[in-house]
């Protein structure tokens, strides 16, 4: 019976705690949180209104222009750099090694666009120089800048034009007179350049082809007088062919001729 009283007692007691908790709950203030900051969104308005004077349509045609350029960013490189004979020289490399994906493509491309890079960094230099720091400071304007910014890349490409595919161009644009070379207008230039480069880089490629077609002929030879006539010769001048290309340094040779192949 003692026992029993006992227990009543503590449950009486847990009880009335737990009735004093459940009441100081609902008695004390609530909590909220903390509120959410008040972002304000800038507010974009599309519209036309009418121009006051011709010169305020002038900004907004050079920025399409600007955005066209961006756009076209890609083909600029490509066709007015020396982009096009290094590709094409690494791939010929690539194609006469045998070696199909090695390099990868990948790894060719960003190869040959350091390379790229390193060849027109003095053109990019006088560019800075001569249009980007000026345009900038607001020295000169766009026309100027547009000129100024054209020339460094005019003169890389007239210098490694051929004279041939040069008035090939010039003749077929019916240009009949023309102080100098400086005079040829860009759209001649440009086409002439890239047919040029072309030319170039199909020239180093056969002198690159040369010695792998030495060396697939003397295997091919060797296994006829054996006369294992169903092995691949393929298959066995490639070990050959990559210790020819690792004693003679092969990428420092190709690369290194590469940049005394053009005129700056």
């Amino acid at each position: 019976m003692e026992r029993m009283e006992k227990m009543r007692r503590i449950l009486s007691v847990l009880m009335l705690c737990g009735a004093l908790m459940t009441l100081m709950a609902f008695l004390s203030p609530p909590s909220y949180p903390a509120p959410m900051p008040e972002i304000k969104l800038p507010e974009i308005n599309i519209g036309t209104t009418n121009a006051k004077d011709p010169d305020s349509m002038l900004l907004p045609f050079q920025m399409l222009f600007l955005m066209t350029l961006l756009s076209l960013a890609p083909y600029i490189l490509v066709m007015t750099t020396s982009f096009i004979r290094v590709t094409m020289v690494l791939s010929f490399l690539r194609t006469a090694m045998g070696t199909q994906q090695v390099p990868p493509t990948q790894v060719l491309m960003g190869l040959a666009l350091f390379i790229t890079f390193y060849i027109m960094a003095p053109v990019g230099k006088d560019i800075e120089r001569d249009a980007i720091k000026p345009f900038t400071k607001k020295e000169i304007g766009w026309n100027e800048f547009m000129r100024k910014g054209e020339a460094p890349i005019r003169k890389f490409m007239l210098r490694n034009c051929r004279d041939k595919d040069l008035l090939l161009f010039i003749r077929m644009a019916k240009i009949k007179k023309l102080k100098n070379r400086d005079a040829v207008p860009t759209y001649v230039l440009v086409p002439a350049f890239v047919m040029s480069e072309i030319k170039t880089s199909f020239e180093i490629g056969f002198l690159i082809y040369l010695p792998f077609l030495v060396v697939d002929m003397v295997v091919s030879c060797v296994l006829m007088a054996m006369g294992m006539f169903m092995l691949s010769p393929m298959s066995i001048s490639m070990p050959f062919k990559l210790l020819l290309f690792v004693l003679i340094d092969g990428w420092q040779l190709v690369v290194e001729g590469l940049l005394r192949s053009f005129k700056y």
